[in-house]
């Protein structure tokens, strides 16, 4: 099963959007989605004074604005935040605002959210002494909200949820929120917790969709946890545990679909002695979170293994399931599911639910194979084009040099007994031309360690602005033992790319002159611009040598040449000009496609 290419795209925008926006940010929208939603449709029914309920929004907006300001101002942000709080509760005790409970008593899931980002930003990124006294007025303006907005009215019959277990779960996420946040303070004292940390950060980022639907879920069971008055907290437990054990899967999806069987496990078994109502955990026995966090560990199992291989694993959970289905299911007058109707729906359900996460995951496996291939063919491309470029610097460069090294040597050996003195100033060309190939050379190994860019360092040294005077200075320093006269016709304003190409195809034509023009006495080098094109040409009035070269022929001159052209979408020719002797000509255009 493949991915569209539409899903694809808005996955891909998703993701990004996420990415830029940052995890705490889309936590917060979402919970502020959430609250838009729930505040709404409580404000429109029939119960209470319809629309009072929209007056909790100026609460939970402000709360949202010192969320944001936060991720800047951290202290600032948080006294803004105790303000709001305790004055927004006043304005809850004047008005009678009814209110709901989510993770914590009398407060939306809003606040809750915003409340733990800033409480995280307060202790990661102020001085200890600061944090401590923010995050103690953080906690205390909390406390008075939970206790202070507690009113009874005759249409909503009161608020849920006690001090007690306000404390309770208030100490679980203070103290989750501080294990997370503080390690992080100092990144060169405690250089390992902030690398686990960033490693984790990247976790959760690539998980947006599952942490959002665990999210909505933990945040029903908190509700659902008030409603039992603490004693669904063990079955909480488990869902904190099967949420975080999902979260964690990609990195262990086979061992992690083990634990979340045994945290199932371990609900089942605890639930018969809670003394739950008939809609706790859920009608079909498993709590929702802990459905959710199924789900994405069978995604992550799948996408990691394939379906074949994950049978077995995905039987095994598939059973705990089950066995918790026909367990805790509540009927009137039986404690155990044993009706075949109930029981054949509730499987059908299982079976839909365990065939989405399946295809799920195996989209994303197929996904991922598309993008590992795709990856390794630029891999591949871009080795290629790396020892393409390095292979033409190597011939059109080091070659020069050499060729220039072995003309000179064949010139003092064939003057040095006649007149010693031509062989001395050869060596000394020799030496020359000697201490430019080492220079080429050392170029090409900074290349090629990567200390610049392969194919460029050579150009960016030996390459200026003013190509008319790269080709003269090319032409004065050649050793091909042939004399060389120019007419150069060059704007001041050519295209730097197309410049150092150009002098690139005239060193290798001159080299070629060297190496293969047998009684070459004069060669010629035009450059001149005529129309929106670089006209270059090199010619001599050798003839083509009957004996193989000195040192050999690789064949890689004219290949090199032709590739330099292609990439400027240009023309060469190269071949035997009409009057005797060498062509080649090349037409690079000035203003071509990138």
């Amino acid at each position: 099963m493949t991915v569209g290419p539409s899903q694809n795209k808005f996955y891909a925008r998703a993701g990004s959007l996420a990415r830029r926006l940052g995890m705490p940010t889309v936590v917060l929208l979402a919970a502020l989605a959430f609250d838009l939603f729930f505040v709404t449709d409580a404000a429109l029914d029939d119960t209470g004074p319809r629309g009072i309920d929209l007056l909790l929004f100026p609460g939970i907006f402000g709360m949202v604005f010192c969320a944001l300001w936060a991720q800047k101002r951290a202290a600032v942000a948080a006294v803004a935040a105790s303000v709001v709080l305790v004055a927004y509760t006043l304005v809850v005790r004047y008005f009678t605002i009814p209110t709901y409970s989510s993770v914590l008593a009398h407060l939306s899931i809003t606040e809750v959210v915003a409340g733990v980002e800033i409480l995280f930003y307060a202790a990661r990124r102020t001085r200890p002494g600061v944090a401590a006294a923010v995050i103690s007025g953080l906690v205390l303006a909390t406390l008075t909200a939970v206790s202070g907005r507690y009113t009874y009215n005759y249409y909503s019959g009161g608020s849920g949820g006690t001090m007690a277990q306000a404390l309770l779960f208030g100490g679980i996420l203070l103290g989750g929120t501080l294990v997370f946040a503080i390690p992080g303070r100092d990144r060169t004292a405690n250089p390992k917790s902030y690398e686990k940390l960033q490693k984790l950060n990247k976790l959760v980022m690539g998980q947006w969709p599952l942490i959002g639907m665990l999210g909505i879920a933990l945040i029903l069971e908190f509700g659902f946890t008030y409603a039992s008055g603490a004693h669904g907290l063990p079955i909480l437990v488990c869902s904190i545990a099967a949420a975080i054990i999902a979260v964690a899967a990609p990195r262990r999806p086979a061992d992690a679909i083990i634990a979340l069987a045994a945290a199932m496990v371990l609900s089942t078994l605890v639930t018969p002695f809670l003394r739950l109502g008939y809609d706790y955990p859920l009608p079909g026995g498993v709590p929702g979170t802990q459905i959710v966090a199924g789900m994405g560990v069978v995604v992550a199992l799948v996408r990691a293994v394939g379906p074949a291989k994950a049978m077995p694993r995905l039987a095994v959970l598939s059973g705990v399931v089950a066995v918790s289905s026909i367990l805790n299911t509540k009927r009137p007058t039986s404690r155990l599911m044993t009706d075949p109707d109930d029981i054949a729906g509730y499987a059908v359900m299982a079976l839909l639910l365990l065939g989405i996460a399946v295809a799920v995951g195996a989209a994303l496996r197929s996904r991922d194979s598309e993008r590992t291939q795709v990856i390794q063919s630029a891999i591949s491309d871009a080795q290629t084009s790396e020892r393409m470029a390095l292979a033409r610097e190597l011939h059109d460069v080091v070659a020069h040099h050499v060729t220039g090294i072995v003309v000179q040597a064949q010139a003092a050996k064939l003057m040095g007994e006649k007149n010693p003195r031509v062989a001395v100033e050869a060596m000394g060309r020799i030496e020359d031309a000697g201490v430019e190939a080492l220079a080429a050379m050392r170029r090409l190994v900074r290349s090629m360690r990567g200390d610049a860019p392969a194919g460029s360092s050579e150009f960016s040294e030996q390459a200026t602005t003013d190509l008319a005077a790269d080709l003269r200075a090319l032409i004065e320093r050649s050793n091909h033992g042939v004399k060389t006269s120019m007419r150069l016709e060059l704007p001041p304003n050519v295209p730097h790319e197309v410049g150092r190409s150009a002098l690139r195809l005239v060193q290798e034509s001159l080299t070629n002159v060297g190496k293969h023009a047998s009684g070459a006495k004069e060669t010629l080098v035009i450059a001149e611009v005529s129309g929106t094109e670089l006209h270059l040409q090199v010619t001599d009035d050798g003839r083509e040598q009957e004996h193989r070269p000195a040192g050999g022929s690789g064949g890689y001159g004219l290949i090199g040449m032709r590739e330099r052209v292609a990439l400027l979408n240009g023309r060469l020719s190269a071949g035997r000009a009409p009057g005797g002797g060498w062509r080649v000509e090349a037409w690079l255009p000035l203003e071509g496609e990138e």
